[in-house]
């Protein structure tokens, strides 16, 4: 089983966000478990990332993987590949529909002003370090390898309908996340705006997306 842990990182002198633990119930198929960490709040406008295409029409949603097994095969550009590796590593283990929430979350990490303002800037945020980056699969120091190949086909498809809009607003604008198996500090502070699966989204009211104003 890998599991990954979500956390921000912590600013001196401000209530910034502690760490967070998100975890994915998987097949063994890594050698050791993994941790992701949170992103820190955000500001800004929430909305669907389109980079550098006209924005189409949403589509009704199944969330099934038949309807996602069904969608043709995924492409795209680095930032698609980021948001894609960020899935498999943080939650192809979850429902289709957790794994559209979890592309949403970092999504909006994208639109903050607090954050690079691209999917591959956000997800490899603070990796000069070991142990010390906002996705710790980034700088665990293992060498990371896609095995599950049906898993990242579907993860990829939903990190391209994530891109071109298709999603509909399920986290409620939140910027955070953790499993049912944890309960970080940083919850008992922030809102829960929802649960999916097994991640209990959060947001910072200090700072508001589109999909909560």
């Amino acid at each position: 089983m890998k599991s990954h842990v979500l956390a921000a990182f912590v600013a001196a002198s401000l209530a910034a966000p502690c760490a967070a633990v998100a975890e994915t119930a998987l097949g063994g198929v890594f050698q050791r478990d993994q941790s992701t960490q949170t992103a820190t709040a955000k500001e800004g406008g929430r909305g669907f990332l389109f980079f550098g295409r006209k924005s189409p029409k949403p589509e009704p949603m199944d969330y099934s993987t038949a309807w996602l097994d069904a969608r043709p095969a995924a492409t795209g550009d680095a930032d698609f590949a980021c948001l894609a590796q960020a899935l498999y590593f943080e939650a192809r283990g979850e429902t289709v529909k957790g794994q559209f929430a979890v592309a949403e979350v970092i999504l909006n990490r994208v639109q903050s002003a607090q954050f690079p303002k691209s999917v591959c800037g956000v997800v490899k945020q603070g990796t000069g370090r070991l142990h010390q980056c906002q996705f710790s699969y980034n700088c665990d120091g293992l060498t990371e390898a896609v095995s599950e190949h049906q898993a990242y086909t579907r993860v990829a498809k939903v990190a391209r309908a994530s891109l071109d809009g298709a999603t509909e607003q399920l986290t409620d604008g939140a910027t955070y996340y953790h499993t049912t198996a944890v309960r970080p500090r940083w919850s008992r502070v922030f809102k829960n705006t929802t649960q999916i699966g097994v991640h209990l989204f959060y947001s910072d009211e200090r700072y508001r997306t589109a999909s909560t104003e």
